[in-house]
């Protein structure tokens, strides 16, 4: 049994992950995501609606991207990558840009489409995942990243993620 604030079952999101079925393992966190948000009808996520994210679930998203992925993939992951490059709540346009780049979502600055990204495991970066499913085909607008054509509003995500998982020692 998977700990949760909200009674959600993780269920299906182990089953994906312990079959390496990365692609639909990234889709279904989106969809556990979205529904303990209650956020399923806008289909994205605010960084009010990740400050408010019970630390229990993300723990238990987190816990068990890195358990099957083997370290590879995670919340604390990309934490971490965000942190070690210096990312803070300050907006630092260099190490967003060097993060995206870092676990693969920007590679070389080009931006990815979600259709264009490759979910075998050996083909990714640390941090890669998850993620990628909240931003579906235009990404950035699907979790809110675009605001007036800038990508200012992804580094809020990130950056309210990260502190989110320090606050509380993800």
């Amino acid at each position: 049994m998977f700990m949760s604030n909200v009674d959600y079952e993780y269920t299906e999101l182990e089953r994906l992950l312990s079959q390496e079925k990365w692609k639909e393992a990234d889709e279904e966190t989106a969809r556990c995501m979205l529904q303990v948000a209650e956020r399923e009808q806008e289909g994205w996520l605010k960084v009010e609606d990740i400050e408010r994210f019970p630390c229990i679930d993300l723990r238990t998203i987190d816990q068990l991207w890195v358990q099957y992925s083997n370290g590879k993939f995670g919340f604390s992951v990309q934490k971490t990558i965000y942190h070690n490059l210096g990312g803070t709540r300050e907006y630092n346009g260099e190490v967003y840009e060097a993060f995206n780049n870092e676990v693969g979502w920007c590679p070389e600055g080009q931006l990815l489409l979600y259709s264009d990204l490759d979910f075998s495991l050996d083909e990714h970066y640390m941090g890669y995942l998850p993620g990628c499913a909240l931003k579906v085909d235009v990404w950035y607008v699907k979790l809110g990243w675009l605001s007036d054509g800038v990508f200012s509003r992804g580094w809020y995500l990130v950056s309210s993620l990260s502190e989110r998982l320090l606050d509380y020692n993800i």
